[in-house]
């Protein structure tokens, strides 16, 4: 009896937990209105799924100092495009480009960064404006 029980249990359980990790939609989150163009510091980039994030500290012409969250691609998805531990390390200066948070927060959806020396890394998230996802 037991072991006809563990079945549908497993069922069930499996069932209930698929939907929260379910993957959310661009539109869900960021503004295609709201494009942005961030200069800024690396502060720490985090690799992690579903999104690694990269943390970047933008300095305003008043002197402050806002500390935005750049949403990206999964890990793999980021090394499949060129992208190491090593590609965005702490206190260097980049530009990203991408798409804000509907709510207003300094958070965005990563497109392209660019790095000091001029060169670009896609940041695979899915902004529809990513080479890959038109």
């Amino acid at each position: 009896m037991r072991r006809h029980l563990t079945i549908p249990v497993l069922f069930v359980l499996l069932a209930v937990a698929a939907p929260v990790g379910a993957h959310h939609a661009f539109s869900a989150e960021f503004d295609i209105e709201k494009p942005v163009s961030l200069e800024g510091t690396i502060t720490r980039m985090d690799w992690i799924n579903p999104h690694a994030w990269i943390h970047l500290d933008v300095a305003r012409s008043d002197g402050t100092v806002e500390a935005w969250m750049i949403e990206l691609g999964p890990p793999n998805s980021l090394i499949k495009r060129g992208w190491t531990r090593d590609s965005v390390p702490p206190g260097i200066q980049v530009r990203v480009n991408g798409h804000q948070a509907i709510d207003g927060a300094l958070r965005a959806n990563g497109g392209e960064i660019t790095l000091p020396d001029g060169s670009m890394l896609f940041a695979g998230g899915s902004s529809p404006n990513d080479p890959e996802n038109q």
